[in-house]
């Protein structure tokens, strides 16, 4: 530590303060990437279910949504670099508990508190770095900023893969705690602390507590509906609390003097357009993430490597285009980008919803390079509309509302995915076992996650059929849905670039622009 703040002065201070906030950075989007190519090791070694398995995304996911524009408001009104350095270490520390899990229910809570620490943090790196630098350096630093992002969501699954395979699935986890380290102490030495001197600090705890029980009932029912029936009392009750729980919290947003999300927002039909938009993207991309790379190692007996190298053609084109787009986005407007970019999407997850248990990877290349060109037409101008359609000095706030829109998409692509492979993959498994009593009929369909790993014979093929047939049905409806996000893109966008209302707007509504497009590619 002392090493370090010897080494800070005052004309290197803002430079310190970004490597803090990249460090930060990369543990939230690497994290986000690895834990897909380390799921059938997961389910393997804690004996998960399909439902256990979504939730090692889906409670990250939720947590992370909910309380992402709540830790962006603690940061205003609390002090941001200790909103930062809070983040950091609960995100560090629930890593560490990740990797000592020895059951399922162990690691949905790690990963639970690690969404809560990433809340804490996402926020926090921009308005620190903004409030580090001045206006004429500012790009160059969200520019390094951004860069520390697309790279950490490229290696991802190469990291990813190669630390299950050589070491383990736990060390994918540990590997944040040095980094969490590392971000505290040069915070601590580097970083100045800065609020928002305006702010009445009103926390809109009701809000905070409406939306976050409305959600996770609901989420939590879509994963459960197969497994408990979906007329049965504990999911009608679910859905009951959930559609309690999302009327409450509009309700309580109109009321409060300080909205967790102003609804007046979704008066711009640009700004409903970019968030819906945001909503159906993720929907497809994580759903299509999740169940392929259960595809490629279980059913294609990829090891954890392999497959996280085979997901490169998407992320590598996402971070090529994204930037591209932006720009054009400035030229021509959003609007016919955003559309051309979901049908392209559609065409992937169709082509994509033609697979095989023989299928080699030759076939999905393309079909992942369509994915990468689709996303990265899509997540740039998205946020361009999205904050061109509110007042500039709301865009911090706007900002968030598109990322927890993502957040909550991806949630129910997952969620909504998983209901449908367990649903028409149970059904396949009847049709093609007829004679195999019921009773074991049900243990294959269990299975289903795992891709029948451990069962031999013509039932372990039966299996793998069953789960590439429901895959490949989800896939198609995730096409159908691209399309709809196509329509309301062409529909509800502006038609036409628009300018910032001010020029002295302009550093806002990049800043918010970068952190909700960046957010999206993971």
């Amino acid at each position: 530590m002392t090493r370090i703040r010897n080494a800070i002065t005052d004309d290197n201070r803002r430079w310190w303060t970004l490597g803090a906030m990249c460090f930060a950075l990369f543990m939230i989007m690497l994290d986000n990437t690895v834990v897909n190519v380390a799921l059938p090791a997961i389910q393997k070694d804690l004996h998960s279910s399909i439902s256990g398995l979504e939730w090692t995304v889906n409670a990250y996911t939720l947590s992370f949504a909910v309380l992402l524009v709540t830790g962006g408001r603690l940061g205003d009104i609390f002090g941001r670099r200790r909103m930062f350095l809070f983040g950091v270490m609960v995100f560090g520390l629930s890593s560490a508990f990740i990797g000592l899990s020895q059951s399922e229910a162990w690691l949905v809570a790690g990963r639970a508190a690690q969404g809560i620490g990433a809340a804490f943090m996402m926020p926090a790196t921009l308005s620190i770095i903004t409030n580090a630098f001045p206006a004429h350096e500012r790009g160059k630093a969200i520019g390094t900023w951004a860069g520390v992002s697309a790279l950490a969501l490229a290696i991802g699954p190469v990291v990813g893969g190669f630390l299950v395979e050589n070491v383990s699935w736990q060390s994918i986890f540990f590997l944040n705690v040095p980094v969490a380290v590392l971000a505290v102490v040069v915070t601590v030495a580097a970083t100045r602390e800065s609020r928002d001197e305006s702010s009445t600090h009103h926390v809109d705890f009701p809000g905070v507590t409406a939306i976050t029980v409305g959600l996770a009932a609901l989420v939590l029912a879509l994963v459960e509906g197969n497994d408990r029936g979906w007329g049965s009392a504990t999911i009608v009750g679910l859905l009951a609390i959930s559609a309690i729980g999302l009327i409450a919290f509009a309700i309580v947003e109109r009321r409060v003097a300080e909205p967790m999300v102003d609804f007046g927002f979704f008066r711009s039909r640009s700004f409903l357009g970019a968030n819906l938009v945001a909503f159906i993207v993720s929907f497809a991309m994580l759903a299509m993430f999740f169940f392929l790379a259960l595809y490629m190692q279980n059913i294609k007996d990829y090891s954890p490597l392999q497959a996280g190298v085979r997901f490169l053609p998407s992320t590598v084109v996402i971070i090529l285009v994204a930037p591209i787009s932006g720009r054009l986005s400035d030229r021509i407007g959003p609007r016919p980008l955003m559309t051309a970019g979901l049908l392209i999407v559609a065409g992937s997850l169709f082509w994509q919803g033609h697979l095989a248990v023989d299928t080699s990877y030759s076939f999905l290349i393309g079909a992942f390079v369509l994915m990468g060109l689709g996303m990265g037409l899509v997540m740039s101008p998205m946020s361009t509309a999205g904050m061109n359609a509110v007042e500039p000095s709301k865009a911090g706030v706007a900002s968030g509302i598109l990322t927890m829109s993502r957040m909550v998409g991806g949630t129910f692509g997952v969620a909504a995915m998983g209901a449908l492979i367990t649903g028409l993959g149970k059904a396949k498994i009847n049709d093609l076992l007829p004679a195999v009593p019921a009773a074991q009929r049900q243990e294959l369909a269990n299975s289903l996650g795992a891709g029948g790993a451990g069962v031999g014979g013509q039932s372990g093929a039966a299996v793998q059929d069953a789960f590439v047939y429901a895959l490949n049905n989800g896939l198609r409806i995730g096409a159908a849905v691209a399309v709809l996000g196509a329509v309301l893109a062409w529909l509800l966008i502006a038609d036409r670039a628009e300018a910032p209302a001010e020029a002295g707007a302009t550093d806002v509504v990049q800043r918010a622009e970068t952190e909700a497009a960046l957010a999206e590619a993971v």
